[in-house]
């Protein structure tokens, strides 16, 4: 703050505080001693006001708020750039360093924890039950509005507490997954296919892939969806439907991981259309120590690591 608004902002609080104090001081003084049947000389609706002083405990308690606020502006930030005499406020009293001061007194704190969980594996650490609790708290708080408290996915949204896992289940490549993000795309083949070819590689998929039966009264032609699948699905999901790790594309011969539905309309529409996915990167957001907390707990829910001894603690607390 420059020395001009600094100054402005002194003139203008220490003289409202004289002003205030004079006026309370100069209207005590004219004011008529105990009560008195006169009148102030004016009425409204039959009402009239009697000229007498206010009470004593209202004129104690507007002089404490003045010798309140003295002894405030004089502790603490207040006058321009005063920082006040108590310690604690060199760089000022703002919201800013208050947080800054209470991330630092928290880093403090845990930051030898998260440093311990970050040296061992996330195989190890997935099995440590304190870990568990606080990645289980990491992943309530970033991750539960997209794949759902019980991280049993939603639409558009895996489940990750199957084997179904679109760009490998290990620990470190879970981990890769939550520090870097994910950005998968299901390219659209509806003008390449053409309508009905869209509707003979979905049934294909559905059917010989999936294993799951056609609706009844369906017309496709499977043969032909295969022959279809095999010049433009190959590439992404393999010649046996398995999926690419690598390239984000799913196990076709599990439904557990059509995130965008299994039905046959479902099927057509992710086909004709295209899907893109995302998955944000933590990595600015939480910092590696964190990531590896919840990198562990999320490779526990596929795994069952601790799920009983979780429980009991949870019934403990």
């Amino acid at each position: 703050m420059t020395t001009f608004w600094s100054t402005w902002i002194c003139v203008l609080t220490i003289g409202s505080l004289i002003g205030l104090t004079w006026l309370l001081i100069g209207t005590r003084k004219g004011e008529t001693k105990g009560s008195v049947d006169q009148t102030m000389g004016h009425s409204f609706d039959g009402i009239e006001e009697y000229d007498n002083p206010l009470p004593q405990w209202w004129f104690m308690l507007f002089a404490g708020t003045l010798v309140f606020a003295v002894g405030y502006l004089i502790l603490y930030p207040g006058l321009g750039n005063w920082k006040g005499i108590l310690p604690g406020y060199e760089n000022g009293w703002t919201g800013a360093h208050e947080w800054e001061k209470e991330m630092a007194r928290a880093d403090a704190k845990f930051g030898p924890i998260f440093a311990k969980f970050a040296a061992m594996p996330v195989e190890e650490v997935a099995k440590d039950p304190q870990a568990l609790k606080m990645g289980g708290r990491l992943f309530a708080s970033n991750c539960s509005v997209c794949h759902g408290s019980d991280a049993k996915g939603a639409y558009g949204f895996p489940n990750l507490t199957d084997s179904d896992w679109r760009w490998g289940g290990h620990a470190e490549t879970i981990k890769t997954t939550i520090m870097g993000g994910r950005m998968a795309m299901m390219p659209a083949w509806g003008e390449v296919l053409g309508e009905e070819g869209v509707k003979n590689v979905a049934a294909f998929v559905r059917h010989d892939l999936a294993g799951l039966p056609l609706p009844e009264g369906s017309k496709a032609d499977l043969q032909a969806g295969q022959q279809a699948f095999s010049t433009t699905c190959v590439a992404c999901h393999g010649a046996n439907g398995q999926g690419t790790e690598a390239m984000g594309a799913p196990n076709l011969t599990h439904p557990a991981g059509f995130i965008y539905g299994t039905s046959l309309t479902q099927l057509e529409q992710t086909i004709r259309h295209g899907r893109q996915g995302h998955m944000p990167a933590q990595n600015e957001l939480l910092g590696n120590d964190k990531v590896q907390l919840l990198a562990a707990y999320v490779y526990s829910l596929s795994h069952g690591l601790n799920t009983e001894r979780l429980q009991a603690e949870d019934n403990r607390e």
